[in-house]
């Protein structure tokens, strides 16, 4: 891999994709998918373009949005399954997107007592340009990034 950003829907699917195909030739345990810092705070419901409204996304909590130590949105992809963390209500928004993915399906949903929300694996048996498109999805249904938001691929 030469890049490991992207901004633009097609040329984020494009580096999701490049980035399991490299993790896959590498043998690595996974590849890490992120969501600009920056990014997320524009995902809040502002009235721009990040907001619940234009995407379709549900309302974050307000203590999430006015933490200023939450972390940005991720998702991993290895061994052919993604994980994610997200909440109640994004879980919600994550089957519906599931929904339009027929080879996704969710394997195992954790619910750590110590932590808030969930943790998905959802079984993503599919090639990378696939694998893809539905990564890019769910940063924007799911955890509500706005259509321009910058991806970064943490790990390979």
């Amino acid at each position: 891999m030469t890049r490991f950003d992207a901004a633009t829907p097609a040329e984020r699917r494009k580096l999701f994709a490049e980035a399991i195909a490299a993790h896959r030739e590498r043998g690595s345990p996974f590849a890490t998918f992120e969501a600009d810092a920056d990014a997320s705070a524009l995902a809040t419901g502002d009235g721009s373009d990040g907001s619940e409204a234009e995407t379709g996304a549900s309302d974050r909590d307000d203590a999430e949005a006015d933490d200023p130590e939450e972390l940005p949105p991720w998702i991993q992809f290895g061994d052919g399954v993604l994980n994610l963390d997200c909440t109640e209500s994004e879980l919600d928004d994550l089957k519906s997107v599931l929904g339009e993915f027929p080879a996704f399906k969710i394997d195992d949903i954790t619910r750590p007592e110590e932590a808030e929300g969930v943790n998905v694996r959802v079984s993503a048996l599919a090639d990378p340009n696939r694998v893809a498109q539905c990564v890019d999805r769910v940063f924007r249904e799911v955890y509500g990034q706005h259509e321009s938001f910058r991806a970064w691929v943490a790990a390979v």
